[in-house]
């Protein structure tokens, strides 16, 4: 599951994984501006994502970490958003991971400076979203990009082992062979 902070509009993402490709179960926003309290807001965004994982039962949270700006006001309140998201996974002990803004960017449309247009499309192509399945908020989709750059980063083929070749790798990968 893949969260975008936020006290005016939170997006979120659910996707499950199939073989090795990730599918689209939800997406959508928590529509906050019409709640005058800023508490009131932080109670809804952690009621939200608890039912959101009762819902859907993910395994992980992935969240879009704060970036820097220039109002430290707005960088609080998105802070608190971001903190009551991780509480109400960390309430039913769902493993939580964070990504830059930019790397989720870059992660699903291999630029950092991406739009969120350019995001949304990727994605929707990506994960074979119809026309009529797609928001017209980004937020949505920027909670999706959040869920599919960490099914990348945990899917990455990592290797810390190094080969000399085809021979070496069989020598040390014997179950790897079919016969």
């Amino acid at each position: 599951m893949g969260i975008d902070p936020g006290t005016i509009v939170m997006g979120y993402g659910v996707i499950s994984v199939s073989g090795n490709k990730p599918v689209l179960l939800a997406m959508g926003i928590l529509q906050l501006n019409k709640y005058e309290d800023h508490y009131l807001r932080l109670r809804k965004i952690f009621e939200r994502v608890t039912a959101l994982i009762d819902q859907y039962t993910p395994d992980e949270l992935a969240i879009e970490a704060p970036f820097f700006g220039k109002n430290v006001q707005s960088m609080l309140k998105l802070g608190r958003a971001q903190g009551v998201a991780m509480a109400a996974a960390l309430n039913r002990d769902i493993p939580i991971f964070e990504y830059a803004p930019l790397k989720i960017k870059m992660s699903i449309t291999g630029n950092g400076n991406a739009s969120k247009e350019q995001v949304a499309g990727m994605l929707q192509r990506y994960l074979h979203i119809a026309n009529e399945n797609m928001l017209p908020q980004l937020d949505a989709t920027d909670g999706l990009a959040a869920a599919v750059c960490h099914f990348f980063q945990s899917n990455s083929p990592v290797s810390d082992k190094k080969y000399s070749g085809w021979k070496d790798f069989i020598s040390k990968n014997p179950g790897k062979i079919k016969k």
